[in-house]
């Protein structure tokens, strides 16, 4: 039997050379973990599934470009992040201004939660979030891109990606706070 490794190797070397059953196969491997990923940023379940596959387009078209310095995996990840972020931008659903002249960044070094908060609670709150922190909170804290990157992915500056870090952590606090008041947990 053949390991997960070389079933990909193989499958990517398939669809290297345009073969239907392999883009298919491996497809059918990614698909509802990448759904979710475009999920994520575009909170629609139709516009997440044409996020996703228009994804895997714009993958099986640039294979060639699969070197395998990463996995497969990560590599279509970021295509799909990539992808929701241009859907976001395109739909001027991310709207960025801000005078970062007079910005003054500190970095919040000190973000903890109490113990019986669940990453789900922690999830709906990054949810509730305008789309600028959202966006920010998800790619820094949940995909884990550093500030250049996300700098980078969706046009603002390090500066603008910490901000919005930095005030998303404090709307999330300020919402896990309220709703532990409301609810009585």
């Amino acid at each position: 039997m053949k390991s997960t490794k070389q079933l990909h190797q193989q499958l990517i070397k398939e669809c290297k050379r345009q073969k239907p059953k392999a883009q298919l196969q491996l497809y059918n491997m990614y698909c509802k973990a990448m759904f979710q990923i475009a999920y994520r940023y575009m909170k629609d379940i139709n516009l997440a599934e044409d996020v996703m596959q228009d994804a895997f387009v714009k993958a099986f078209k640039k294979i060639a470009s699969y070197k395998g310095n990463v996995t497969f995996g990560a590599w279509l990840k970021k295509i799909v992040i990539n992808q929701s972020i241009d859907e976001l931008k395109r739909k001027k659903i991310l709207t960025i201004s801000m005078n970062e002249e007079v910005l003054n960044v500190v970095e919040d070094t000190d973000w903890e939660v109490e113990d019986d908060v669940t990453k789900e609670r922690i999830l709906q709150a990054i949810e509730k979030q305008k789309e600028k922190y959202r966006l920010v909170l998800t790619m820094y804290l949940i995909e884990g891109f550093d500030h250049n990157e996300i700098a980078e992915v969706l046009g603002i500056t390090e500066v603008t990606s910490r901000t919005h870090l930095m005030r998303g952590k404090k709307l999330v606090k300020e919402y896990l706070n309220k709703k532990k008041y409301v609810e009585g947990y």
